[in-house]
């Protein structure tokens, strides 16, 4: 269980997420899900090709006359010659750098607010830095905290390697005001934010230059009500030169969240808006109403991790995020689908058999089991990754985990696209195909690899049963 203090209102309610912005595609590769980055390729700090000059762990930094602090996390297996991915995590009022490193009693899945676990499934390899702000907070008093990050960032990039275009920040409440901050004062230096719960809280400087932007807000959210978000949020919608619009947010006691995607950006310059129906938290638990939040079954991270990792310097452009709406986490497996994605789609092929996953005889019968056969191109083998990380066949039915299981044979099958966490799914730079909600391989039962061949949930194993190549 989250433990925020002081700037954290346990959670309400809330639902399950559905986002069908411009699909990913799995054709040659996954597609970046929005606008991908207009900006240079590929740069490399300073401290590429060097021994690392800095190690994981409780670091300090002379920073404006003062002695901060701030905790570093590397990457598995660090690597000097590959250009990192580089994540800040600010805390909330009262919270710590180590309530953000630690993911606190949820640890290591909610670590950085989820994203250091979903980066090291995808193996795509970030590092992270948790800052601690003077006081708990982060009142930025004359430029002193932006100056810390200034500073953090100089000391990152002669003594690190990292790719300079991908720099994102991320923060909840008091840090999601910092965060804002950032976004307004160094549009040149940070690729992306994500702000939970936010408030004007630690100034904007600047405030006029775009910067790709993800807000995340409680309706119910009695600490900073939910107009301080859209005003946040508003900021960028300007700047990036987005269609102005007031975006769906779900009524109050539905227990379910909208996210919206705006139109009309400038190209590498997304906004995206999470309304939901809960309080201040950055982790609302699909269709809780007990008043509780965690990390561990929060929605929220592989919303932001998508958004982030869309951003990657060898994605290509596509086309400008669409809007969506989720549905009642409460509702029933037949529930309305989700809008359908973007984007042409593609086969799924077994490493270990060659063969296609396949929808039997092109059913469209939900509840239908998933099997191994040969690729010969029908609908029943084409699939599009979205951005909610569903698995779309035949444009509104999803790769389901039959009856929401989480154990071992639990049947692949497809079901109508309802947005419930059962039908979300990592694809992993490893070739696997995991469940979100279970962690569990997509696999060919008993590793067989002849035409026919059901596909379940196991306990991922290495086995090229389990792995998958996308094209």
């Amino acid at each position: 269980m989250l433990r925020l203090r002081r700037f954290f209102a346990p959670v309400a309610v809330t639902t399950t997420l559905v986002v069908a912005a411009a699909g990913m595609v799995l054709h040659g590769g996954l597609a970046g899900t929005a606008a991908a980055s207009t900006r240079a390729p590929l740069a490399s700090s300073a401290g590429c090709g060097r021994a690392p000059g800095l190690a994981s762990g409780n670091q300090t930094i002379q920073s404006g006359g003062q002695t901060r602090s701030y905790i570093l996390r590397l990457p598995p297996n660090y690597d000097s010659n590959h250009p990192y991915r580089l994540i800040f995590g600010f805390h909330w009022n009262g919270g710590t750098a180590n309530d953000v490193d630690s993911g606190g009693s949820d640890g290591y899945v909610w670590s950085y607010y989820g994203l250091r676990a979903l980066s090291d499934a995808a193996g795509a390899g970030s590092i992270f830095v948790a800052p601690q702000g003077n006081g708990n907070g982060w009142a930025d008093p004359n430029g002193q905290d932006i100056t810390f990050v200034d500073d953090m960032l100089s000391l990152f990039e002669a003594n690190l390697c990292i790719d300079t275009t991908e720099i994102f920040s991320s923060g909840f409440s008091y840090g999601a005001g910092m965060t804002y901050a950032l976004a307004c004062a160094r549009p040149n230096v940070f690729r992306a934010v994500a702000v939970y719960s936010g408030g004007n809280l630690s100034g904007c400087s600047g405030g006029t230059q775009p910067v790709a932007y993800i807000g995340l807000h409680g309706e119910e959210d009695s600490t900073l009500p939910i107009a301080s978000g859209r005003a946040l949020r508003d900021t960028f919608v300007r700047n990036n030169g987005c269609t102005p619009q007031n975006p769906p947010e779900p009524a109050v006691g539905s227990y379910t969240h909208i996210v919206t995607a705006y139109s009309g950006c400038k190209p590498g310059y997304p906004v995206v808006w999470a309304a939901f129906d809960s309080g201040h938290t950055p982790a609302p638990v699909d269709g809780s109403t007990n008043g509780s939040g965690t990390g561990a079954q929060t929605w929220t991270k592989q919303v932001v991790w998508n958004f982030f990792a869309q951003f990657g310097s060898n994605s290509s452009p596509s086309a400008s995020p669409t809007t969506s709406q989720s549905s009642s986490p409460s509702a029933s497996a037949s529930a309305s689908p989700s809008s359908s994605p973007t984007g042409s789609a593609g086969r799924i092929v077994g490493t270990g058999s060659g063969r296609c996953v396949d929808v039997p005889n092109g059913s469209q019968t939900s509840g239908t089991q998933v099997q191994l056969y040969d690729c010969n191109g029908n609908t029943g083998q084409q699939w599009t990754y979205t951005s909610a990380g569903e698995l779309r066949v035949y444009g509104n039915d999803c790769l389901d985990a039959n009856g929401k299981g989480t154990t071992n044979g639990t049947k692949a099958i497809i079901w109508s696209c309802n947005g419930q966490s059962n039908q979300h799914w990592s694809l992993n730079a490893n070739g696997t195909i995991t469940g979100v909600q279970s962690g569990l391989c997509l696999d060919a039962t008993g590793a067989a690899t002849s035409n026919g061949t059901p596909l379940e949930l196991w306990s991922c194993n290495g086995g090229s049963n389990q792995q998958w190549k996308l094209g």
